[in-house]
């Protein structure tokens, strides 16, 4: 079989960076193609539509709506995949994501509440509401007093501080402070940058890493002003675009995983 790597998830400009570099083909698609597992072979619709192409591994680098059964698919087929698909399944819906986390972190002591759809949650003090599966701050809300949503949600209280993201790629690693113009922090922010990497939050990011089994990964911590450390979240599928310095990690993983099977 023609050895074929498929890459999905990326923009034009950071697949066609990973394709000038490969010496195989590759099919890329910025939205999830269409797939079919069938004898063990992974088959991938051509660009044109015309047909169904073998592939022989994938680079999986986005988050759609409807992708867990994509991602399972990636992981019944059992090939060469990046990230591991069956460390995606676990991590693609946030909350049983983060129960998971929370099983394997030190910094867990802050305690979670739930309320489901049209459930009245009342507070005396500020919390925050999470609700479904994005990332970048969408999906959540300050509350004081009472909280109803149409989603279910997991309740927090609301800790003022540093949020900070610790990225791992491999064997390289970095801290980011998230900043915002509001209490909703991102890595997206104009102002958010690196930072001196805390070895406590590096040492819990890579605990969680191998647990999970993902060979890339981003876990969000709060650091409150009295030097507290609380895991927020697990982020499978982190942004690698934001800052040069990640994606050259990440596009130099991606090409040592093509070329040589690194795990």
């Amino acid at each position: 079989m023609v050895e074929r790597i498929c890459l999905v998830g990326l923009d034009e400009p950071e697949y066609t960076d990973i394709q000038n570099r490969l010496d195989m083909r590759v099919v890329a698609y910025e939205m999830l193609p269409q797939i079919m597992v069938k004898e063990g072979q992974l088959l991938v619709e051509s660009n044109s539509g015309a047909r169904m192409l073998p592939v022989s591994k994938v680079v999986f680098q986005g988050i759609f709506e409807d992708d867990l059964d994509f991602i399972t698919a990636l992981a019944l087929w059992g090939g060469p995949c990046l990230p591991n698909p069956r460390g995606m399944m676990d991590c693609r819906l946030k909350f049983p994501c983060l129960v998971r986390a929370l099983a394997h972190t030190r910094f867990g002591s802050l305690q979670r509440g739930y309320a489901g759809p049209r459930v009245s949650f009342e507070s005396q003090i500020e919390r925050v509401a999470k609700w479904g599966n994005w990332h970048c701050g969408e999906n959540k809300a300050r509350f004081t007093e009472t909280w109803q949503s149409e989603e279910a949600c997991i309740i927090e209280n609301f800790l003022p501080g540093q949020a900070v993201r610790i990225v791992i790629i491999g064997e390289q690693y970095w801290q980011i402070g998230l900043e915002g113009d509001s209490w909703l922090k991102s890595i997206h922010a104009s102002n958010a940058s690196f930072m001196a990497v805390d070895e406590e939050l590096l040492a819990d990011t890579r605990t969680i890493q191998k647990a999970i089994g993902l060979e890339i990964v981003a876990n969000d911590y709060i650091i409150t002003k009295e030097g507290s450390k609380h895991l927020l979240e697990v982020n499978h599928i982190p942004n690698v675009t934001r800052f040069p310095e990640i994606w050259e990690a990440y596009r130099n993983y991606v090409l040592a995983w093509a070329n040589d099977g690194l795990q």
